[in-house]
């Protein structure tokens, strides 16, 4: 009995110990003061109604693993009667009836049930640290899920800042520009259509400012969204840009572990899980022992007053066998069906094998194909402003055309936006790939 009582015990303990961690994640502020990325995430996954209702199902799963282990507890009852008969029941006795019995009865009831081998209480036992584990798995996979989620609505936010400021920069130039413009048409070196091009450029551009603004709206609407942060709140993010591009790169030469993947774990879980329900099956050809005892009060009296004077106790203890003989073929079928998901099991935790290599191999040929992107992007932005600097100072000088500056601007905008959405894509494949190796951190 005392190895049960500890197998129990340990197994409430893990039992209990998600409960504790899921009360503390939930104890966050209602608002943050300075929104960093892992800011931001912390805050989601102790917000978040997804994340909220994971750890509510983890202490749902730790109350039942608890309920079914307190069978291997005795279990004590108690029954209380009282009884009047308004006609006692008759027997035959030689012939002649008889009235058995007398008026007024009354009964109480102790009986004891301690479970030494029961095939139920030995599965919750055995598998009550992976039921509570699997629990705890699928928050897990669902906190990574978030994080993801959170860092690719933060950097999408970022994006349409930088678009904003680009927007403004380029507002900047160009407003520059049609005041040259506009000068030099005025002292008769070119002609009108120089600044009334530069006068569209220019509103072209407060409108593209208008989109922008509207696009970080969205932006921000997403992240708040994703962080389960209030709509009326403010939610000012704090980022470091140099510390955001040298976050950007990776060592794309790391060995994959299946280990590490969320999904992979609660494989294995889910496949110990099936190989503990095969070894039930295969108990339930075992007998089922118990000690039972009982004590019992029998109060008898003609006269409902006196009913309580007079007690005719009995008591009895003893083991209880039970043995289950033929049940029509219904267990051998029950061990054949749990065999057969053992298998279905390993069938799908070597089909998540080949997918996550899958996975990976893209993730990393994204990420590769996204950094020479950036590379490229990177030189280019830095060739666009020389030639702007170099047009502009010849368009001063009457060297090159308006059109030629319009060109130059145009590339150099393009060539702008065009660097910082492939950080953003860098960033973004790079989480692709932390969640394809399973170290995404948060």
């Amino acid at each position: 009995m005392s190895m049960k009582f500890l197998i129990v015990f340990t197994s409430v303990i893990l039992a209990s110990a998600p409960v504790s961690f899921s009360q503390t994640k939930g104890s966050q502020e209602s608002t943050l003061k300075d929104a960093t990325l892992q800011a931001c995430i912390k805050y989601a996954i102790a917000n978040q109604p997804l994340i909220r209702q994971s750890f509510l199902n983890e202490r749902i799963t730790n109350q039942e693993v608890q309920g079914k282990l307190a069978d291997w507890f005795p279990q004590l009852n108690f029954n209380f009667t009282i009884q009047h008969d308004f006609r006692l029941p008759t027997t035959v006795f030689r012939g002649t009836p008889v009235q058995i019995g007398i008026a007024n009865t009354s009964g109480a009831d102790l009986s004891l049930t301690q479970t030494i081998f029961n095939k139920d209480v030995l599965l919750a036992s055995s598998t009550a640290y992976d039921v509570s584990e699997q629990a705890r798995e699928k928050t897990v996979d669902n906190e990574i899920y978030l994080a993801v989620e959170v860092s690719k609505a933060f950097y999408g936010v970022l994006l349409a800042k930088e678009q904003i400021n680009l927007v403004k920069q380029d507002i900047a130039r160009l407003h520059q520009t049609y005041e040259d413009a506009y000068y030099q048409y005025k002292s008769g070196t070119v002609d009108k259509t120089d600044y009334e091009s530069a006068e569209i450029a220019l509103n072209n551009a407060v409108a593209q400012l208008k989109s922008a603004r509207e696009q970080l709206t969205t932006s921000y609407a997403i992240l708040r969204d994703v962080m389960g942060y209030p709509s009326d709140k403010e939610l000012n993010l704090v980022y470091d840009s140099t510390q955001m591009v040298s976050d950007a790169f990776m060592d794309t030469t790391r060995e994959l572990n299946y280990q590490n993947r969320i999904e992979y774990k609660l494989l294995q879980t889910n496949l110990r899980l099936q190989k503990a329900n095969l070894d039930y099956y295969y108990w339930s050809f075992l007998p089922s022992i118990s000690i039972v005892g009982d004590y019992a009060w029998a109060f008898q009296n003609e006269s409902i007053p006196a009913l309580y004077n007079a007690n005719y106790p009995s008591a009895y203890a003893g083991l209880q066998l039970s043995i289950p003989i033929f049940q029509g073929g219904k267990r051998i079928h029950e061990i054949d069906q749990a065999s057969l998901e053992v298998q279905s099991s390993e069938y799908e935790i070597q089909s998540l094998k080949d997918s996550i290599d899958a996975e990976y191999t893209q993730a990393v040929g994204n990420y590769k194909s996204n950094l020479s992107s950036l590379d490229a992007a990177q030189k280019n932005l830095s060739l666009a402003k020389d030639v702007y600097k170099t047009i502009e100072l010849q368009y001063r000088s009457g060297v090159k055309t308006y059109l030629d500056v319009i060109t130059a601007e145009s590339n150099l905008r393009a060539t702008e936006v065009n660097y910082y959405d492939s950080l953003y894509q860098l960033l973004s494949s790079k989480l692709d790939v932390e969640q394809a190796l399973g170290t995404v951190k948060y």
